[in-house]
């Protein structure tokens, strides 16, 4: 397994290549919540479109940030997800927590929307 990281604005884009199971989980982890740390980001997107197997540690993994991530008052989301992980996702009931999206560019698109709601909710003093 191998992460590939891109920052937008405060949001981490952490692209994940190959199998994403018991041996990698570990490393995975580490690597994503050491790179959050260093980069104070609020959300986090797992583009998933070259992973080519996950297993019950993976679905860890992405529980796992999900906690850390929304303590932050931040959103994450998964995307570009293959069949075979969507299916494993979804029988493993993540989609019902965490968004899922066609892309990652729909992801930023999302969270960018949301940022100008905020920004307008909060210049009008509501």
């Amino acid at each position: 397994m191998h992460l590939n990281f891109q920052m937008t604005d405060d949001i981490l884009i952490a692209s994940a290549v190959g199998e994403l199971d018991h041996h990698s989980a570990g490393t995975v982890r580490t690597e994503i919540d050491e790179t959050m740390d260093a980069f104070q980001c609020r959300h986090l997107i797992f583009d998933f479109e070259k992973v080519t197997f996950m297993d019950s540690s993976g679905i860890g993994v992405v529980l796992g940030r999900y906690n850390k991530v929304t303590k932050k008052g931040g959103r994450v989301f998964l995307a570009s997800c293959s069949e075979f992980v969507e299916k494993i996702l979804y029988m493993a009931g993540i989609f019902s927590i965490v968004d899922k999206q066609k892309n990652v560019e729909d992801a930023i698109c999302l969270l960018n929307g949301q940022k100008q709601m905020e920004m307008e909710v909060s210049a009008s003093g509501e």
